[in-house]
């Protein structure tokens, strides 16, 4: 079941997004890299997301167990639960994203990540610029623009 994320639940959300990244982005980035999306997915950015009505949350047995943000015609923070990974809780988060903006724009727009690219180019979205930024302790974190059209 997705639906959009409460208030109540920015707490469990954003400890899913932070141990998501702890999990997962350490394999492909440096530490410096890591620290930056840890900062960058703030808490108060996350709470928000989920008060502006962008934040949608999937659910197994009513535990949350993935999230997407759907901001316009982009799609962001789409984490699921290391341990619920490969099962399909992140297509189906995608896919109801991508249905949601296809139904009012003709172009999805999305920062890709390295562990999330090859998902992202299979569905049929294609690079349309690559982004390096230096972190404070010297390491880069690197990624994607990727788009898709209708």
């Amino acid at each position: 079941m997705i639906r959009r994320a409460a208030p109540e639940e920015s707490d469990i959300i954003t400890e899913l997004v932070r141990e998501t990244i702890k999990a997962v982005y350490p394999k492909y980035y440096p530490a410096g890299a890591v620290e930056f999306f840890l900062a960058h997915h703030k808490p108060e950015k996350i709470a928000s997301d989920i008060e502006a009505g962008k934040v949608y949350v999937i659910l197994r047995d009513g535990v949350i167990v993935g999230t997407v943000t759907i901001d316009g015609n982009g799609i962001e923070r789409l984490f699921v639960e290391p341990t619920k990974q490969g099962k399909g809780y992140g297509g189906k988060l995608l896919d109801f994203a991508e249905n949601m903006i296809f139904g009012y724009s003709e172009k999805i727009r999305l920062d890709s990540s390295l562990p999330a690219k090859s998902i992202y180019i299979k569905r049929g979205y294609r690079e349309k610029e690559y982004c390096k930024i230096l972190t404070d302790n010297g390491d880069y974190l690197c990624y994607d623009i990727m788009e898709r059209e209708k």
